[in-house]
């Protein structure tokens, strides 16, 4: 079949990278943001968030273009918006006011909305708790916190780690990749940690926007040595300070890091499709943890 000059499947000769869609005899494995056409550096025009080609620079002048590419978009597809932290902002508000709150009622808050599989409670000696049909534990908990070191470390990870994938993501992608992350980490909480005790905080969604940054700065082809160390030093954090709860990080881990990667490597043609596919793919997986925990609990 033949294939048009500068479309990205065309064969290349050498060490097997594309060539560049202008340059052919140049190799390279960066690809334009917008249009994915494989482009060297003398064709790269900075962009918000990676490269672009000159033709999408330009506004769109080439000859061949991805399809409903009229409007700037992120890499993964999103539409580029005047304020690129927006969602980012709302959640940190939102680990802020939860503070508070807490602040200001003190435990009984936390009592009534931390990640708490299953316990008596001891006001009332009633079973409570997630497997008690408190499903809603999951999320909270997700937002509380109540010592002023532990929202201050998950914060900075948010707005350090959050800012950039929102602009590279698009606001619905970016929350979607956090509320998942999130529950990914209460759900393997609820599945391993002990059914009476208590888990809160936002560390199961940074260390998903953890993952997610790997997985971008890999399909980006960027320097990879800086979050890979970052991430180190995190989990051994994980591992070796007292009180932490484990489950949470890792789960968010690898939702943020499975989210992120189907939705940065969905192909354009079926880009949303594929992307969708994958968030419900991943919330299908946590429903089902924690019905097999409940199950476990109550039967």
């Amino acid at each position: 079949m033949d294939q048009a000059p500068g479309s990205p499947d065309t064969p290349q000769a050498g060490s097997g990278l594309p060539g560049c869609y202008r340059h052919p005899d140049r190799e390279t494995g960066v690809s334009c943001v917008r249009c994915e056409r494989p482009i060297c550096p003398d064709c790269m025009v900075e962009a918000s968030v990676g490269f672009q080609c000159p033709d999408c620079a330009r506004g769109g002048s080439g000859t061949w273009r991805a399809p409903a590419a009229s409007a700037p978009r992120t890499l993964a597809g999103g539409l580029h918006t005047a304020d690129p932290k927006l969602v980012t902002k709302i959640l940190l508000g939102i680990n802020a006011a939860l503070w508070i709150a807490v602040l200001a009622t003190g435990d009984g808050l936390v009592g009534r909305l931390d990640m708490l599989g299953l316990a008596f409670d001891p006001g009332t000696a009633e079973v409570v708790g997630v497997a008690d049909g408190e499903w809603y534990r999951l999320l909270t908990g997700a937002f509380l916190h109540e010592e002023p070191v532990h929202i201050a470390f998950n914060m900075l990870g948010l707005w350090w780690l959050g800012a950039p994938l929102e602009a590279a993501l698009g606001r619905v992608r970016y929350l979607a990749l956090y509320l998942l992350s999130a529950l990914g980490g209460s759900a393997l909480s609820y599945l391993l940690a002990a059914q009476n005790q208590p888990s809160l905080g936002a560390s199961g969604a940074i260390f998903g926007l953890l993952g997610a940054t790997a997985v971008l700065m890999r399909r980006m082809n960027q320097d990879m040595r800086p979050v890979l160390v970052l991430l180190a030093l995190n989990l051994v954090f994980t591992f070796t300070w007292a009180d932490i709860a484990w489950q949470a990080h890792i789960g968010g881990l690898v939702v943020g890091a499975a989210v992120a990667y189907g939705m940065v490597h969905a192909p354009p043609g079926r880009r949303a499709l594929v992307q969708r596919l994958t968030c419900v793919a991943v919330l299908l997986a946590i429903l089902a943890v924690v019905w097999v925990r409940t199950l476990q609990l109550t039967g």
